[in-house]
């Protein structure tokens, strides 16, 4: 779980980050439910109903077709890093909610950060910027957010939830982050976020609704 969504998803999405643009980003979260579903079954024994399937994998079919239509903003590199970064967050989605049906949500995210400590105290020293007063104050506010909220608030609730009302089905309930984050993507970061991007975010939010009910 730590390798997951402590290491793995952040890293990657970052790395990610400096090929393609966040709008693009977003848009392959819509792979995440699925990756997840899959996790969940293998990790989770769980049994979703083959219209789930049906749905789920012509969500990501749908994400796949938009990661290779060449929009403008596509690389290839960057692409790869979001589908293993996708593949990771699933894994540890569905290792998280397991555990958090034993041990709690907050105790598993609390463990999962204290786990990886060891690993990224190191990588911090070892990236440490080389003059603080290039990093301007939204930046540091953008660091909090993500460590405060992201990182540990919002995992509380998530594990809970996935524990209360099965993996695969609650899962599919991250396809509407990519409504809210091309919006924030427009609005805050003034990214172009193409038609073919919001035509690909309400198929794959149909597909998520639907698959939802075979769950």
């Amino acid at each position: 779980m730590s390798i997951g969504v402590v290491v793995g998803f952040p890293l990657l999405t970052a790395l990610a980050l400096q090929h393609i643009t966040s709008a693009r980003s977003i848009v392959f979260i819509g792979l995440l439910p699925l990756s997840t579903a899959i996790f969940a079954v293998l990790r989770g024994g769980e049994r979703p109903q083959p219209p789930f399937w049906l749905f789920a994998g012509l969500g990501s079919a749908t994400v796949a077709g938009f990661a290779l239509s060449g929009d403008g903003s596509a690389s290839l590199t960057g692409d790869l890093l979001m589908v293993a970064a996708i593949v990771l967050c699933g894994l540890g989605y569905a290792e998280g909610a397991a555990l958090s049906r034993r041990l709690g949500g907050w105790q598993v995210i609390s463990w999962a950060l204290l786990l990886a400590l060891p690993l990224m105290v190191p990588v911090a020293i070892l990236t440490w910027p080389s003059a603080w007063s290039a990093v301007s104050v939204p930046a540091w506010i953008g660091l909090a957010y993500v460590s405060i909220f992201s990182m540990f608030v919002g995992f509380i609730f998530w594990y809970r939830g996935l524990a209360l009302g099965g993996i695969a089905r609650v899962g599919q309930l991250q396809q509407l982050q990519p409504f809210f984050g091309l919006a924030l993507a427009g609005l805050l970061l003034h990214e172009p976020v193409a038609w073919s991007m919001v035509a690909a975010t309400v198929v794959v939010v149909a597909c998520v609704f639907f698959a939802r009910r075979f769950a």
